[in-house]
């Protein structure tokens, strides 16, 4: 907090802020607005890093409740001025790291107390806090970053003189003294930073397909398309499609009969297919063409009579739909210690297939060592990983040897994804996956100047601009490209949406 100035409006809320951070710049200015339009004015020249104003708030949202924390998106003046917090989402995961309730939302400065009849109509208009210092302390920060952490001391409804706002007010003091320290760990964050995007990311063919499909099928059916298991791991994109009238199940009972029921990309088994053709349903298959290409190798393979190590995760949706195109034949293969207890009737007969979403790397290890102990080990033409897999691990593997630390957006469920973590881990460079922006830890970020930045294949491209944006509003951002590859494969898609 060396270079970090907070400002706070009353001696008790300074006090709080103090108590809470011993090391930091805390300055009082005064309550209302002509004070802090003074201090803003005054103090200005103090601010060589980031600025802070901290305190208690009056609370519009009808939500919250004393002691609930409000960081501000940004502070608004009756008049119309408006000055964007952009940060506020890492500050309110900070806050919420010490176990506190925070929302984000516009804080609206006002230079009276603002009554329970008019908080009503701010409510309409979005605000979920007010109070009387803010927005023109906000001048301070300049082009600086800018955080507004505010406390709630009443509740919408209650007068401010009540006599619970005494006893809500020394609670929204001791909020005010356990969130002060997320002030510090944002403030550690900010400043400039450059961001490694690594080239390829985000959307593969196979996922634009899948997701074209649900899309049409919903434009040429209509409302409600069943999707069996999630099209694509990825909550943005699943939610999305759920708005537009898709329902994604399960298992097929949850279907009714004669819907529309699209299958994932993650591909099924023969059971599943043939339990729709008994029910009569109307099926749409997303299988991605690569995942296609493993389940007739594995046919292939059974018929030849070889027993087939399949190389992937247990549970996962592809390897389910796999192994279910010869269940007697497959065996599942996740580390070299599964390798180790393998039993397989003839070592002279064995063929190996993996997930096309595994590490590059670490199924290579695997695939070594199963040839070191079946030297008649039969495999696919061409590695089953596909192409956009391989090109993403490529490409963050450049990244993260530059980066102080990578970001990957994608879901947990997506094993791509969660394999673009572990290579830029297994570079040295600490890495987290994130579904956007608000899972963002500024704790992360501490120390860091270069950040890479990349995206699951089934992560869609503005996640990763919005990722950029929330960053922005730490300091200045410089983007450069890191493209190691260009993608030009397209799937066609299937008839039955044409």
């Amino acid at each position: 907090m060396t270079h970090t100035l907070v400002l706070t409006p009353l001696r008790l809320e300074a006090a709080a802020v103090r108590r809470g951070l011993p090391d930091a710049q805390v300055i009082r200015t005064g309550m209302g607005r002509e004070r802090s339009v003074d201090a803003a004015t005054r103090r200005r020249v103090l601010a060589t890093g980031a600025v802070a104003v901290a305190g208690v708030a009056g609370a519009v949202d009808d939500t919250l409740r004393p002691g609930d924390v409000v960081v501000a998106t940004e502070v608004r003046t009756e008049e119309g001025h408006i000055r964007a917090c952009p940060s506020a989402t890492l500050l309110a995961n900070a806050v919420r790291a010490r176990g506190l309730h925070a929302v984000c939302g516009p804080v609206l400065s006002a230079d009276r107390v603002i009554g329970a009849s008019e908080r009503e109509g701010l409510r309409a208009a979005g605000v979920v806090a007010v109070d009387m210092e803010s927005a023109w302390l906000a001048a301070t920060a300049g082009e600086r970053p800018l955080a507004v952490l505010r406390v709630v001391v009443d509740a919408p409804g209650r007068r401010l003189l009540d006599p619970r706002t005494l006893v809500a007010g020394t609670k929204a003091l001791g909020a005010l003294y356990r969130a002060a320290p997320a002030l510090a760990v944002w403030a550690r964050a900010t400043g400039p930073h450059t961001v490694l995007l690594a080239g390829p990311r985000s959307f593969c063919a196979g996922v634009e397909r899948a997701i074209e499909i649900v899309e049409r099928a919903l434009e040429q059916r209509g409302a409600p398309i069943y999707v069996r298991k999630q099209i694509v791991h990825n909550v943005h994109v699943v939610g999305e499609l759920e708005q537009r009238g898709a329902v994604f199940v399960e298992e097929l009972d949850d279907v009714p009969d004669g819907a529309t029921v699209v299958f994932s990309a993650h591909g099924v088994s023969p059971q599943v297919k043939r339990t729709a053709a008994e029910r009569g349903l109307d099926v749409i298959d997303a299988t991605c063409p690569l995942v296609n290409k493993v389940h007739a190798e594995a046919r292939t393979y059974a018929k030849m009579g070889k027993t087939i190590v399949l190389v992937g995760h247990d549970g996962h949706e592809e390897v389910e739909g796999t192994m279910g195109e010869a269940p007697e034949s497959i065996r599942l293969v996740e580390t070299l210690e599964d390798l180790e207890r393998l039993q397989v009737d003839d070592p002279e007969q064995v063929a190996y297939l993996t997930q096309t979403t595994l590490s590059v790397d670490d199924t290579q290890h695997v695939v070594d060592a199963l040839r070191d102990r079946f030297p008649r080990l039969t495999g696919p033409r061409s590695a089953d990983i596909c192409y956009a897999t391989s090109n993403r691990q490529d490409a963050l593997k450049a990244v993260a040897r530059e980066s102080d630390v990578v970001l990957v957006v994608g879901s947990v469920n997506s094993s791509n994804s969660v394999r673009l973590v572990e290579v830029s881990q297994k570079e040295g460079t600490p890495a987290y996956l994130i579904d956007d922006e608000n899972d963002l830890d500024p704790a992360w970020l501490h120390g860091t100047r270069t950040i890479g930045l990349t995206a699951g294949a089934s992560a869609p491209e503005r996640l990763v601009r919005r990722v950029i944006d929330e960053l922005a509003g730490l300091g200045p951002v410089e983007v450069e490209d890191r493209t190691v590859a260009t993608e030009s494969i397209q799937f066609n898609l299937p008839r039955e949406v044409v």
